[in-house]
């Protein structure tokens, strides 16, 4: 509970510019300061950003869209998931540059301000039920105001509020030995009320994660030198449950979670059978194909299997650079279900930012 607040209050302080081409008066306004939750989403300042450049705006509809040096940034990704995967080394204040006209639906998918959001966090929240359950059961048998209160919860990052809210998902929790290690006094807490008062909460077998992975073919030491990503190509989007391995004697680790997402290069075959961990062709396909499925980055960037990675990179060794979740590098031998319970998003997905660096191509043929 202590982690997962620290997650709900955490913030990306923002410095935001209206872009140069939208200033019809002089001086320019100065940028906007605000402090963005790390769980929320971009369009959600709007309401906030709009009175301070309201003046100088030119005529029109507002369209409004944010870009980072030049890239577009994906609205339906959370605020915090763009800030690691974009500033390897943390730039705070983050300078974004918002728009107001000019939209770019070539490269972005249209949103229309907090109904757009709203939307896309609920069908989210059913592609992770159709995970977690096998179908969308528990959020579309949630009543109308339970609805409104899990939405207003993340709006307004009231963790109690939404404990309260999302406890009728019946979700459950992911539990084993070494977290019960870890976390104690949380783990008595559970025991003492009794699991009849969790319902019919089942610990899952399935974890809905989405994996974002950009490469880099050159060493470097510090954080600042790492390339700077600077068109949504240089990004992979791995979005696939995780089926946590329990062995005796052994924690299932994140290092284990990686090498289940991307066993081409990670996976050591004498601590995993890949058989275990293989997520069956016919369950991900009805995943993704359902109604529920909000993984938008198909459609504007490079969703992709394991298998499509390994195409595009040679054999051979490769590191692990940097793994970053909600703003933390862990270790890659902290127990997965901790990650999961503690460092989740509200709608049920860990989201992982990892850079991989592959071994230099060849030019012969492999």
């Amino acid at each position: 509970m202590e982690v997962q607040r620290y997650v709900w209050e955490g913030a990306i302080p923002l410095q935001i510019h209206l872009h140069e081409s939208e200033v019809t008066t002089l001086p320019s306004p100065p940028p906007a300061l605000f402090l963005a939750p790390r769980i929320g989403y971009l369009p959600l300042l709007i309401p906030l950003i709009k009175p301070h450049f309201a003046a100088t705006l030119p005529p029109g509809i507002d369209t409004v869209w944010f870009d980072y040096k030049g890239l577009p940034l994906k609205w339906y990704i959370p605020t915090g998931v763009l800030f690691d995967l974009l500033c390897a080394e943390p730039e705070r204040p983050w300078n974004l540059t918002v728009h107001f006209r000019g939209y770019p639906n070539n490269l972005l998918i249209p949103c229309e301000g907090e109904d757009s959001v709203k939307w896309n966090f609920i069908n989210s929240l059913k592609e992770a039920d159709y995970i977690i359950s096998g179908n969308c059961k528990n959020v579309m048998h949630m009543s109308q105001p339970d609805q409104v209160e899990l939405w207003n919860s993340v709006m307004n990052g009231n963790l109690e509020a939404y404990l309260r809210a999302s406890s009728k998902l019946k979700f459950g929790i992911i539990e084993d030995k070494y977290t019960m290690k870890m976390d104690l006094r949380s783990q008595k807490s559970q025991k003492t009320t009794g699991e009849a008062d969790m319902g019919g909460q089942m610990k899952t077998g399935k974890i809905p994660v989405r994996l974002y992975i950009w490469s880099v073919g050159e060493d470097f030491e510090d954080l600042e030198d790492m390339p700077k990503i600077d068109s949504w190509d240089k990004i992979s989007y791995i979005n696939r449950p995780i089926e946590i391995y329990r062995e005796e004697g052994r924690c299932f680790t994140l290092h284990d979670a990686l090498k289940t997402l991307i066993p081409e290069f990670l996976a050591d075959k004498s601590l995993i059978d890949e058989e275990s961990f293989r997520v069956e062709g016919e369950d991900e396909q009805l995943v993704l194909s359902e109604e529920v499925s909000s993984n938008k980055m198909a459609a504007e960037g490079r969703e992709i299997s394991s298998q499509s990675v390994e195409s595009s990179c040679t054999s051979g060794a490769v590191e692990i650079k940097l793994v970053r979740i909600q703003g933390i590098e862990p270790k890659l031998e902290i127990p997965f279900s901790w990650v999961v319970n503690n460092l989740k998003n509200p709608e049920h997905f860990l989201h992982i930012c990892v850079s991989l660096k592959f071994p230099q191509v060849n030019s012969y043929d492999r």
